[in-house]
């Protein structure tokens, strides 16, 4: 499997709670802490319901 380097780029302030714990979930902590794991099905499915919060690069 190839690896993601995932990157928070947006606050979860006045997100939906589904959505900071899918930023909790991918490991994300602050704005423009980066992230590099293994994408899964999974990872990648989390990571779409996120896409506006998150930047992502494939290493």
């Amino acid at each position: 499997m190839a690896k993601i380097k995932i990157t928070q780029i947006k606050s979860v302030i006045d997100r939906s709670e589904r959505q900071k714990k899918t930023i909790e979930a991918l490991g994300l902590k602050r704005i423009n802490h980066s992230v590099e794991i293994e994408a899964t099905p999974a990872i990648i499915g989390m990571v779409r319901k996120v896409n506006h919060l998150v930047a992502i690069e494939t290493i």
